[in-house]
């Protein structure tokens, strides 16, 4: 589970693709570039993705943390060189703490129900390595048309 983990983010997943590798080398700019009004910016999922991460975790740690009605796509006010690189800095923080709590994890936890909702530890876990590979295949695809 950790070396999917870990390999979905900046490593060498079956799927050929992960998330930094993906990310390094866009500029601010680039990420900011929205081509539509239906069609998020490259920075707009990024922080969607950077946000479901903790909220993920949190809830893995037993604490209610509802979705907002925005469900963490909002647009950009800070479009500098600088809160773009503050945001990759947080999404790596993201996989820090997911894999301090993943290298603790045991296996009773993993069968914890959070909350009333049916989901357990373990889903949540794969749930949010699926969240990252489907905002990745967007990702990459607004990467390709941006460059």
């Amino acid at each position: 589970m950790i070396k999917l983990f870990r390999d979905l983010f900046d490593g060498d997943p079956w799927l050929d693709s992960a998330l930094m590798p993906t990310l390094r080398g866009i500029s601010a700019e680039k990420a900011a570039e929205k081509p539509s009004s239906v069609v998020n910016s490259i920075w707009e999922v990024v922080y969607h993705v950077r946000m479901w991460r903790d909220v993920v975790l949190n809830r893995v740690n037993g604490e209610f943390d509802p979705t907002p009605e925005h469900n963490y796509f909002l647009e950009i006010s800070d479009t500098s060189a600088e809160a773009w690189k503050k945001l990759l800095s947080e999404l790596e923080q993201t996989q820090v703490d997911w894999l301090n709590f993943l290298e603790k994890v045991s296996p009773e936890k993993l069968s914890e129900k959070y909350l009333d909702s049916g989901y357990t530890v373990y889903d949540f876990i794969f749930g949010i390595m699926q969240h990252d590979a489907y905002h990745l295949g967007q990702l990459a695809l607004l990467v390709k048309y941006r460059l």
